[in-house]
């Protein structure tokens, strides 16, 4: 049997979150009926799995298979896990003849292959942009970790932030009080670095726009989060936080549709419970996916507008009061920006007002490499894998020489690129989110 890399959560705590756990025996029924709801519902992903051709194009392209050197890290390869099961029980030919046309059944090994290498593809995208077909293996990893957390099978990791996540609204698992203090100790923060009373709101009424930051900026990226505060001063915007929803991130997307739906709900009723018109989202990647690509699908329509807050500042550059900062910055484009979510041109924009030596990657934009952690690949236990993973991006920020700032505008990437440089013998590099960068290039003044 394969050795699975990933620590497993328990099958209480699990059910805890409201995954019973499936007793063997009742997994393969369990999981084709999954599929057959998927098969039935997901148009794209039938197309995924009926379309590929093998050709192999797309191995040249996946940071996974060249930074793991793994035949079943290739997308396609990846992919034929659940489309030899498909094969099995959804065609006539799998039906009658089975393993001799590459069918195979759902038993104990190929779970072991699910969460294995389904666990090893970050969702990047970006082998769709490669492909003849436009084939988007990361369709086929949803519907996989979907289907095994319905099972009960899921990481330890997912299910502990699930839990936060049903708690208390964050994945930090911060309660409403340590928002508050935490909110106070940066309007400290501020005061004494601008002299200015620059308030962070939390859960205030008839408020005009909802902020929805990620919870890490209350705990390792408040620079992040002091710098929409920042912003939102300067622009004179009516706006809050809700200690409801403190989370951009929505890791349902990453391993359970179900419980992406819900956070998209909650997100919903938090806004109508403000009175805000204007969501906007911070930075987060695959946070800001789920909401534009997937809330009104998953959830029905929205009664707001939704934004990033890098398209907000972008619009807002001539109104704000900037100095240039001298650096030499280089940007990583988060796969759920440039490749899943239309936000591109909108970081350029805002360093070029900033900073006095922007520099791009190569690649960049659609065609730039994953960080290696997308996806929620964060666990301690991946942590070798997720260097192999980053072992692409590693080579791109070096191949640029001496840099002063690596702008890394997403909350996963933000946990993941520290290591990552480190390992690739670059621990001294300064990175952080992009919106730290606008917060430090602000000219607030009493």
């Amino acid at each position: 049997m394969l050795k699975i890399p990933l620590n497993i959560a328990k099958d209480k705590d699990a059910a805890a979150i409201g995954f019973a756990a499936v007793p063997a025996a009742e997994q393969p029924s369990r999981a084709l009926k999954e599929m057959e709801h998927l098969k039935n519902s997901l148009r794209s992903l039938m197309v995924m799995l009926e379309t590929c051709t093998k050709c192999g194009r797309c191995a040249e392209q996946c940071h996974s298979y060249l930074g793991t050197q793994d035949y079943n890290n290739v997308p396609a390869a990846r992919a034929e896990l659940m489309r030899r099961v498909y094969k099995r029980y959804f065609t006539l030919a799998g039906k009658v003849m089975g393993r001799f046309v590459g069918a195979a059944d759902f038993d104990g090994e190929t779970i072991a292959r699910w969460i294995t290498y389904f666990y090893q593809c970050n969702e990047c995208r970006r082998c769709s942009l490669f492909c003849p077909f436009g084939i988007d293996t990361a369709e086929v990893t949803i519907a996989a970790r979907h289907i095994l957390s319905q099972l009960g099978i899921m990481p330890k990791f997912m299910q502990g932030i699930g839990a936060n996540m049903a708690k208390t609204g964050n994945n930090m698992g911060l309660p409403p009080l340590a928002i508050a203090d935490t909110a106070e100790f940066m309007e400290d923060e501020m005061r004494e670095e601008t002299g200015l009373d620059i308030k962070i709101p939390v859960d205030k009424p008839d408020s005009d726009v909802l902020y929805i930051p990620s919870s890490a900026d209350f705990f390792t990226n408040v620079d992040t989060m002091i710098g929409a505060a920042k912003l939102f001063y300067s622009l004179g915007f009516n706006w809050t936080i809700s200690s409801e929803i403190l989370e951009a991130a929505n890791f349902g997307l990453l391993f359970n549709l179900n419980t992406m739906r819900e956070q998209n709900q909650r997100l919903k009723r938090a806004a109508q419970k403000l009175g805000a018109g204007l969501v906007i989202q911070g930075e987060c990647g695959h946070g800001w996916r789920a909401a534009k690509m997937y809330t009104e699908g998953a959830s029905g329509p929205v009664p707001f507008e939704l934004r990033h807050i890098h398209e907000i500042t972008a619009e807002h550059l001539a109104r704000l009061p900037l100095k240039k900062l001298n650096l030499r910055v280089t940007l990583h484009d988060p796969c759920n920006y440039a490749r899943g979510g239309g936000i591109i041109e909108q970081p350029r924009q805002i360093l070029r007002a900033i900073v006095t030596d922007f520099v791009e990657m190569t690649p960049n934009r659609e065609e730039n490499f994953c960080c290696g952690g997308g996806s929620g690949l964060l666990m301690d236990e991946m942590k070798e894998i997720r260097m192999q993973l980053g072992k692409k991006k590693a080579e791109q920020v070096k191949a640029l020489g001496r840099l002063d700032y690596l702008v890394i505008p997403c909350s996963i990437c933000k946990a993941q690129m520290p290591a990552v440089m480190e390992y690739y013998g670059m621990a001294d590099l300064k990175m952080g989110g992009l919106m730290d960068l606008v917060g430090q290039a602000l000219v607030l003044s009493p």
